[in-house]
């Protein structure tokens, strides 16, 4: 397949699924056991998939064409932009998020307590909590992405794309 001529895409997107896969086991052991498996199609958690895919392009490209290639000068500028974005505006949405969800449990309680039917809340209303990343996430999605490079490239040099 002609994919398969463009290494730094397929390491990056290697980087991107392989992360996502391993989600939902990471949680299960760091976290607790109501962990929901639907954590490996959203954003957020360890590690980051974002983190990953863009140091899985930069380190492709590094090994490609060189530290001084002004492919490598445009994906590192990327990569930067993208965990950054991921470590502070998403992470700031998903913690509203949270508060949003704790207010929401507070007008539940207080309509409990003041009426005989309760209040009912719109599942519409219910927010994902998980948008963006904790450093140590982005740090362990960079390290991903990296290793995630290297492995790919050996499986080029053994088939012989490389």
């Amino acid at each position: 397949m002609i994919i398969f001529n463009n290494f730094p895409l397929v390491c990056s997107l290697t980087a991107i699924f392989f992360t996502q896969a391993i989600k939902f086991p990471i949680a299960l052991l760091l976290k607790d056991r109501k962990t929901s498996l639907s954590i490996v199609t959203t954003t957020g958690g360890m590690p980051s998939s974002h983190s990953a895919g863009v140091t899985a392009l930069i380190t492709a490209l590094i090994l490609e064409y060189g530290y001084t290639s002004g492919y490598v000068a445009i994906a590192t500028t990327f990569g930067v932009i993208v965990m950054f974005d991921s470590m502070g505006v998403r992470r700031q949405s998903g913690e509203q998020g949270i508060v949003i969800e704790d207010i929401l449990e507070e007008i539940k309680l207080l309509a409990r307590l003041h009426s005989k039917d309760g209040i009912k809340v719109d599942r519409k209303l219910i927010i994902r909590k998980y948008l963006g990343h904790k450093p140590l996430e982005v740090f362990v999605g960079l390290l991903t992405g990296i290793f995630i490079t290297f492995v790919v490239n050996m499986i080029y040099i053994r088939l012989g794309f490389l």
